[in-house]
């Protein structure tokens, strides 16, 4: 029963974290951290390649920026050039052999390698903005809600220009109608009439 909460739980953050990636683009941030619930994913974005990590909010978050840069600095080293080429899932697969070893190092945050790296970096952390997962994922949903009130606003608009059209016919049929019905009987009595 735990196994299968676990499972939903990861099918979700796998969820949360396409989302993520695919609300990205060039005006984004190039580091950020974003709240979901008792995690958040960090990511770095740069170059056309996004870094991303989930954390437990309790691990120092310029930690995992640490772990996020030096995944970084390899994967430009190595594929910079061939970046452009790729033409399928998965093309830098052999990337991960140095993902797990760099893991390795940053998952107990105890060590004295990690607490050296947060305490260079502690000031650091002022530049990296946080936010909550709705706000981020939400501004998608708030662009689909303009979308659809401007388009109900256009067609109020079409609306209200026919019935205006009709009114200012009706208007002018009140004001000259009676005058064009006295015009109409006199030529149709004088026409009756010398005939």
């Amino acid at each position: 029963m735990e196994d299968e909460r676990d499972h939903r739980q990861l099918d979700q953050q796998k969820n949360e974290a396409k989302r993520i990636v695919k609300t990205l683009s060039s005006s984004s941030p190039a580091r950020m951290t974003i709240e979901a619930g008792s995690s958040s994913f960090n990511y770095i974005n740069q170059d056309g390649v996004c870094f991303l990590c989930l954390i437990d909010k309790a691990y120092p978050k310029r930690l995992a920026f640490n772990y996020l840069e030096e995944l970084q600095r390899e994967f430009m080293r190595l594929y910079r050039d061939e970046i452009d080429k790729a033409s399928r899932p998965y093309a830098f697969i052999k990337f991960d052999t140095f993902i797990q070893k760099t893991k390795r190092l940053y998952v107990d945050t105890r060590t004295t390698r990690n607490l050296n790296k947060i305490n260079e970096d502690l000031n650091d952390m002022t530049k990296i903005m946080t936010q909550n997962l709705a706000d981020v994922l939400g501004r998608g949903e708030r662009l689909e809600a303009v979308k659809e009130k401007a388009s109900r606003l256009r067609d109020d608009s079409s609306k209200y220009a026919k019935n205006a059209k009709y009114l200012n016919t009706q208007a002018l049929l009140r004001k000259y109608g009676p005058l064009a019905f006295v015009l109409l009987l006199c030529l149709a009595m004088l026409w009756w009439r010398f005939r």
